[in-house]
């Protein structure tokens, strides 16, 4: 089974994509890239929404899902959302084979 997150991060005058330049600036998406069961951590910018980024999450399990929950980068993305004044919506998929 893996399990794969929509996150759309919505913000205002460009806040959205600043947001991701400094999570790969400050290498946390390389740190999520590099846990144990992460599949794929990759951010997308929509054509017809300026406003709004597309993370594109996938793991292999929900235990490694819910390890990365645990860890202290997510104090740090959610602190991100703060300064940035980020919306988020998120959608999920389970594979199941």
């Amino acid at each position: 089974m893996s399990l794969t997150i929509n996150i759309y991060y919505t913000g205002e005058n460009g806040a959205a994509k600043k947001f991701a330049e400094e999570m790969v600036e400050k290498g946390v998406v390389d740190r999520v890239r590099a846990e144990k069961g992460n599949k794929k951590y990759e951010y997308f910018f929509p054509m017809d929404d300026q406003e709004t980024v597309l993370l594109i999450d996938r793991w292999e399990s929900e235990e490694a899902l819910d390890e990365h929950h645990k860890s202290p980068m997510m104090k740090e993305i959610a602190d991100l959302r703060v300064k940035y004044h980020l919306h988020m919506r998120v959608e999920q998929f389970v594979e199941r084979k």
